[in-house]
């Protein structure tokens, strides 16, 4: 199963905020560390919000933050409302799509039970469990001089 960029980067700014849940980062600081789309990213983020993943401050000091602790928040559950929009298949779309094996079709079911262990498995993943934390501080190497 291949999730959609909107997802990946949803995941990726859960992770780093779960490494770090006492401070509020602003798309700008996530967009950069992983080097993606901050347009795109707000969007992400704006979604996590009205799901209830993360909660959002304007303003001076302003940014975004987890809403829950990091071990109260599974991956099946970011995962089912981030690509809720996505349908696996054809025939798993809202209107049941227009594919030509759906009268007599053996494939969905199978695909069914597939997307069902594969977001079972991430239910038993916590946010904690894949916390990201940040890249170390560079250290800066000073210039010595020799004498002779």
């Amino acid at each position: 199963m291949r999730l959609t960029q909107f997802t990946d980067f949803g995941l990726r700014a859960l992770m780093r905020l779960a490494a770090d849940t006492h401070r509020s980062f602003s798309t700008g600081d996530i967009a950069a560390e992983f080097g993606i789309s901050r347009h795109h990213l707000t969007k992400v983020i704006r979604d996590l919000a009205d799901a209830g993943f993360v909660k959002t401050q304007r303003g001076v000091g302003g940014g975004f933050r987890l809403a829950r602790a990091p071990e109260e928040i599974t991956l099946g559950e970011v995962v089912r409302s981030l690509e809720q929009r996505q349908a696996l298949v054809e025939c798993f779309r809202d209107d049941g799509g227009c594919c030509a094996l759906t009268p007599r079709c053996r494939l969905k079911g199978k695909l069914a039970a597939a997307r069902e262990a594969f977001l079972r498995t991430l239910d038993d993943t916590t946010l904690a469990e894949c916390a990201y934390p940040p890249a170390p501080p560079r250290r800066v190497a000073s210039a010595r001089r020799l004498s002779l």
